[in-house]
C-alpha cells in the first residue's frame, strides 16, 4: 500500500490502484517465475513491480498530458545554514506532501528517488523526453521542499551583513 500512495493524490486513488494491482497478480500468477534463488524477494520484487506499472497507468488514465510542462527560467537557491528539516518531519508528513505535488510531478519523483528508474526509462515509460523528466524531476524536489518547510515551519536563516 505505500507504493500506492506515493502515487496517488487521495487515499482513495491509491487504495483503488492496490486494488487493481491485486486484481493484475491474481490473474497473472501462473506466469510468476522466480528471478533468484531467494523466492520470497523475488515475489515481493514482481508484486512491487506490478503496484509500480498499475501506478503509472492509473495516473495515465486519470490525468491525460499533464506530463508536460514548460521549463522555467528562474532557479532557486537555498543556503546552507537552514534547519534540518530530517530531524523534525515524520514517514507520514512525507508521503502527504508527495500526495500535494502534480502527479507529473509526483510520478517522476517517485519513479526516479524512491524506485531507482533513470531518466531514460522514466520517459519511455511515460512517453515523455528526457528533459521533460528531469524538468519535472527539479520542479517537484523544490515543491516538495517547499511543502516541507511550509507544514514544518522551518525557517531559513538569513545573513545580516
Amino acid at each position: 500500500m505505500s507504493v500506492c500512495l506515493r502515487y496517488a493524490k487521495r487515499n482513495e486513488d491509491a487504495v483503488e490502484i492496490y486494488n487493481d494491482s491485486f486484481l493484475k497478480i491474481f490473474k497473472e500468477i501462473y506466469h510468476y517465475k522466480p528471478l533468484y534463488a531467494d523466492e520470497v524477494n523475488s515475489f515481493k520484487g514482481w508484486i512491487r513491480k506490478i503496484m509500480i506499472y498499475t501506478a503509472i497507468d492509473h495516473c495515465r488514465k486519470n490525468n491525460k498530458h499533464s506530463f508536460t510542462t514548460d521549463f522555467e527560467t528562474s532557479v532557486i537557491y537555498i543556503p546552507q545554514n537552514e534547519e534540518n528539516a530530517l530531524d523534525r518531519i515524520s514517514y507520514e508528513e512525507i508521503i502527504s506532501a508527495i500526495q500535494q505535488l502534480s502527479p507529473a510531478y509526483r510520478t517522476v519523483l517517485n519513479l526516479f528517488i524512491i524506485d531507482g528508474f533513470t531518466h531514460d526509462e522514466i520517459a519511455k515509460q511515460l512517453d515523455i523526453s528526457v528533459g521533460t523528466s528531469k524538468s519535472n524531476l527539479f520542479k517537484a524536489r523544490q515543491q516538495l521542499q517547499q511543502i516541507l518547510k511550509n507544514e514544518n515551519k522551518i525557517q531559513i536563516a538569513k545573513n545580516v551583513g
